[in-house]
This record gives structure tokens, C-alpha cells and sequence, in this order.
């Protein structure tokens, strides 16, 4: 599902809403979950999982090309566990 789809379904679910108001709703969602990750916060929804930010160690990678040693800086990158509701219904846990 990408995000117009996500704002299709639930402008279609809640026919009181202007389409144009659960865009804005959807957006300043995801612009909260990404500035509070960028600041380096953990963000919790129950059910269905939490994004937190990892920090990977300079190392001394491989061009996969040419073979060659490359050093590879320091970085932190966006990490996204599951929570116990989600992995379940991937399981077919169903409760």
C-alpha cells in the first residue's frame, strides 16, 4: 500500500471527512514519526511496531566490482522493529 492508497481508504471509511483534511492528517503523521526519528527519538506504536535509529561503525568495506578495500564512514540508519500484535497476525497468531 503506498500513501495515496492509505489516504483513499481512509477518506472511503470516513465519508465525513474531506479527502483533502485526512491527506494533511496522514502527512503530519508520518512528518512527526520521521522529525522525531531524525532527532534521534524512538517512536512507539503499540501493535504495531516501533522506528529507532541504529549507529553502524566506520569499517573497512569491499568494492564489490573491482574488489578493492573502501573505507566506509560511520552512518546511522533508520531501524523498524515489529511489534507482538503485527508479528502475529504474520504468523497467522490471530488472537
Amino acid at each position: 500500500m503506498i500513501r495515496s492508497e492509505l489516504i483513499q481508504k481512509i477518506a472511503d471509511e470516513n465519508p465525513h471527512l474531506y479527502q483533502r483534511d485526512v491527506e494533511r492528517i496522514v502527512n503530519t503523521v508520518f512528518e512527526e514519526i520521521v522529525d522525531a526519528v531524525a532527532s534521534g527519538n524512538r517512536v512507539e506504536l503499540r501493535g504495531f511496531g516501533a522506528f529507532s535509529v541504529k549507529k553502524r561503525d566506520a569499517r573497512t568495506g569491499r568494492n564489490p566490482r573491482t574488489g578493492e578495500s573502501v573505507q566506509v564512514d560511520e552512518k546511522h540508519v533508520p531501524f523498524f522493529k515489529t511489534g507482538k500484535l503485527l508479528r502475529d497476525r504474520l504468523n497467522g497468531n490471530e488472537s
